[in-house]
């Protein structure tokens, strides 16, 4: 049976790396009492909260964590008009957090993760994992069978190309869960006793050209590098479909990555996912979207981005005209999530002005 760290076995981090450099971003309908089991790790850094629902609810943060809390009306009164981009009623609410953040990395957790225990019984540091992650290159030209050749005691194995061992630069950490998987609701129906228990020590690149479905609730990204693509979509109240916003933003981030030449990593670490959703719920949210991904999936793997889309931005706004283009068809609902994808990269510039001297994010691959 897995369990979740003890806080007394969390020791913090000697020195915590990226400590001016980094936000943590957490949705939240509740209070942060997980934060405690979390502080040996968390304490160090800013934590930018996104309050979700009722605005009038006051949310506790346990004290002695640095913070900034923005409920919905925080979001209307900093986005005017343009709040009508992020989602209500959802988590996927949190993408407002990287909006506002001014830092160079971003992580994001959820409120039902836990610290994990590693196979020897250690307490997981998940953030520590993915700075290491995002601060090591990429490899996603070329498959390497160690996995990521750049972890200790791991290589280039006899066969790899000398001109792709430099890699590329990382733009995501995708990390895991024990316990509770992130399953959708049929398959949750379907295997509701079944948990994860397998620590699986490996981080891999996922190649280039290869979508995977991306989950918000363990992943950290380099802001700068692909921070404007890092929209969670339209989901939740008045939206026809939910738990699709993490995939929705990790089909765009895949694309755009590979368009630009930057690696996108999967793996180490774990959190532990103590609570598992209700999966009749889930499938209300779901059943559009179980149906619309088998149009939706082949639309990304045949998107081609133009040579002069060497920004993110430029790119997200080119995605956004096909999205309009070939899948309104699907359902009008793709004719307004379009239009609220152009909406968020003009609120993003609009509070992330570029300042003088800065480089596009990446270069046309």
């Amino acid at each position: 049976m897995v369990e979740p760290a003890t806080a007394t076995q969390a020791a913090a981090p000697v020195m915590p790396q990226l400590k001016d450099e980094l936000d943590i971003v957490i949705p939240t309908i509740r209070n942060l009492d997980f934060l405690e089991m979390w502080r040996p790790f968390f304490q160090p850094y800013h934590l930018i909260i996104v309050q979700d629902g009722d605005p009038s609810k006051t949310i506790k943060v346990p004290p002695g964590f640095d913070y900034e809390l923005y409920n919905r009306n925080d979001i209307n009164k900093i986005l005017g008009p343009k709040a009508s981009c992020i989602s209500f009623k959802d988590s996927a609410c949190r993408c407002f957090g990287y909006m506002v953040s001014k830092k160079k990395y971003i992580f994001t957790i959820d409120d039902d993760c836990f610290v994990a225990k590693d196979p020897s019984g250690k307490a997981v540091n998940a953030l520590e994992q993915h700075i290491k992650n995002l601060l090591c290159p990429s490899t996603p030209f070329f498959f390497n069978t160690l996995y990521d050749p750049f972890r200790e005691g791991a290589d280039f194995v006899r066969g790899y190309p000398f001109s792709l061992r430099e890699g590329v630069p990382t733009a995501v950490s995708h990390g895991l869960w024990l316990n509770i998987p992130d399953y959708d609701a049929p398959t949750q129906l379907v295997k509701p006793l079944e948990r994860n228990t397998r620590f699986v020590d490996a981080v891999l690149t996922i190649p280039k050209g290869t979508l995977f479905p991306m989950c918000g609730m363990n992943l950290a990204f380099d802001r700068e590098l692909i921070g404007p693509a890092m929209y969670f979509g339209l989901m939740g109240d008045g939206q026809p479909i939910g738990r699709y916003d993490d995939m929705w933003a990790g089909w765009c981030i895949k694309v755009i990555c590979d368009h630009l030449g930057l690696g996108v990593k999967t793996g180490l670490p774990y959190i532990y996912h103590s609570k598992a959703s209700n999966p009749f719920v889930n499938l209300r949210k779901e059943y559009k979207g179980i149906f619309w991904q088998e149009e939706i999936i082949p639309f990304f793997q045949q998107a081609v981005l133009p040579k002069d889309c060497t920004t993110v931005q430029k790119c997200y706004v080119e995605l956004a005209k096909q999205v309009k283009e070939k899948l309104s068809k699907v359902d009008p609902y793709f004719d307004k999530l379009a239009d609220a994808m152009v909406t968020w990269i003009k609120a993003w510039d609009e509070l992330n002005p570029p300042t003088a001297g800065s480089v596009p994010n990446g270069k046309a691959a």
